[in-house]
């Protein structure tokens, strides 16, 4: 018994260390000389701004605020900010099988059908930080958490919010 609590208490610590947030930089840029920032025209690759878009917009300015960027005009910004919430439908299955069977002895039949599966819409958010002189993305961010359909406009802001949060907790790169 001890053995297994020992085994359950390190899964759940592990899956708790699991970062939430995937990172990726271009290793030759100096973080240090960007001090202005702007939303590139394709942030959100719409022509209006949606719900989540606006929450996405509001979070990545409070964060940049929080690291001392200003913003500026496009023409003026060292950084584009460009980001996007893409969508992934995967397959989840809901409920338990249904199963029955007979039989004596060594000896017996069953059935069974497998648990109902459907498919689900998921938006992972996915932020570009673009270099304004080289059009080059200079640092990247995706989510590993995802919006769903069915999720609360509340719920829905505080899961952006976490996540541009933890985003830019890893920006610049190396102060980790």
């Amino acid at each position: 018994m001890m053995r297994f609590l020992t085994i359950a208490f390190t899964g759940l610590l592990l899956a708790g260390c699991a970062a939430n947030v995937v990172t990726d930089y271009d290793d030759a840029v100096v973080f240090g000389n960007y001090s202005s920032w702007a939303f590139a025209p394709s942030a959100g690759n719409s022509s209006f701004v949606s719900l989540d878009g606006n929450r996405v917009r509001q979070a990545v300015e409070r964060e940049l605020n929080r690291k001392a960027m200003r913003q500026v005009a496009e023409a003026e910004a060292d950084l584009l900010v460009s980001w996007q919430i893409v969508e992934e439908e995967r397959l989840e299955q809901s409920g338990v099988g249904l199963g029955f069977g007979f039989g004596t002895g060594h000896f017996g039949w069953a059935l069974a059908a497998p648990p109902p599966v459907r498919e689900i819409q998921e938006g992972k958010l996915v932020i570009e930080l673009v270099d304004n002189e080289t059009d080059q993305v200079v640092w990247r961010a995706a989510s590993r958490r995802y919006l769903r359909e069915s999720q609360s406009p509340e719920t829905r802001s505080e899961l952006i919010d976490e996540v541009v949060s933890e985003m830019f907790s890893k920006y610049p790169p190396g102060l980790e």
